[in-house]
């Protein structure tokens, strides 16, 4: 349990850049009274329509229905971890999330410094318990089967692919050690075109135009279904998959139906995690002085098929059922050496 117990007076309650933050006073924070939140994002923007964004929308839930002061800061450089968190903290915030497997250092030794804030890190493994601090983690290796699984079932060519982010991203990776474990479930004999980004943790998710390029390359080859994680970098990946008549895309995170619109013409599923139930659901903990340690898995899913529910095989469904039973039982696991 964090002891939120704080100073009585917030002396200065610093004003932000408005272009970081939403409107919203910051008076009050720490007078025992008013619950704050805070959200530091990795580099990148609020609204990428992907991870960052489906992280604010937990938050904002949660303001709405606790009554919170909420903000959010957007990195622009990764050297600025440490002092974007630290403006929440010594603000006296009661709950700061940091989004993205980057921040997991930064994150820890925040904690250290200011034990009585309640801390998540999203896509942050806890390898060892801290009192304020959970790590809101997904099974992105089911997440991904599930993607795989159905984008096997969907090509026509036996060719499909995977543009992702930086396999440094341990979630990255374990989406696509999952999306090959599907697509091979479903056919061991499907060639998968997969393609991680070659730069580092800042560049690898707001790539957009080598998403875009990397999946025309793939549809050249013959992939007729192509796989997207990677925030920005994805996006650009869905909307050239878009452009390419009778193509199917498959998104990540969050319904990105909703968020990139321009990809709804391929789109025939998301494989999501749950983020802002899971950051709603821990923000809620917090607030009652349940908060937990460690890790904290959030569920996984695929998204709806929307404009495409009537384009898909009754089997195509009903096999996804049962992958999803056989995965629950523990019939389906996902191997090392995927």
């Amino acid at each position: 349990m964090v002891d939120r117990a704080l100073p009585a007076i917030c002396i200065y309650c610093w004003i932000f850049t408005i272009i970081l933050f939403p409107a919203t006073a910051m008076s009050g924070c720490g007078d025992g009274k008013t619950f704050c939140i805070g959200l530091v994002t990795d580099v990148g923007v609020i609204d990428d329509k992907s991870f960052n964004q489906s992280a604010w929308e937990g938050v904002q839930k949660a303001g709405a229905e606790l009554g919170a002061v909420i903000k959010y800061m957007e990195t622009r450089d990764a050297k600025d971890y440490e002092q974007n968190i630290h403006m929440f903290a010594k603000n006296n915030y009661d709950v700061i999330l940091t989004v993205g497997f980057a921040l997991g250092e930064a994150t820890i030794q925040a904690a250290g410094k200011y034990p009585r804030i309640a801390f998540i890190g999203i896509d942050q493994f806890q390898a060892k318990p801290v009192h304020n601090v959970a790590g809101l983690i997904f099974r992105e290796d089911i997440a991904g089967f599930k993607a795989g699984a159905l984008s096997s079932m969907l090509s026509k060519t036996n060719i499909i692919a995977a543009v992702m982010a930086t396999d440094l991203v341990p979630p990255v990776a374990a989406f696509q050690k999952g999306y090959k474990a599907g697509a091979r479930y479903i056919n061991p004999d499907i060639k998968i075109i997969s393609s991680f980004h070659p730069g580092g943790l800042d560049a690898s998710f707001t790539d957009p135009e080598w998403g875009a390029s990397t999946a025309a390359q793939a549809i050249a080859q013959g992939a007729d279904v192509v796989f997207a994680a990677g925030g920005l970098t994805g996006n650009g990946a869905l909307i050239e998959v878009a452009a390419h008549r009778g193509k199917y895309c498959i998104g990540v995170d969050t319904d990105q139906w909703f968020t990139v619109p321009s990809a709804r013409s391929c789109l025939v599923s998301c494989a999501l995690k749950q983020i802002a139930p899971a950051v709603f659901t821990l923000i809620k903990l917090a607030h009652q002085d349940q908060f937990p340690e460690g890790n904290y898995y959030g569920d996984v899913a695929l998204s709806s098929f929307h404009d495409f529910d009537k384009k898909i095989p009754e089997k195509i469904k009903q096999d996804l059922l049962e992958i999803e039973s056989r995965i629950k039982d523990g019939r389906i696991t996902i191997s090392a050496d995927e």
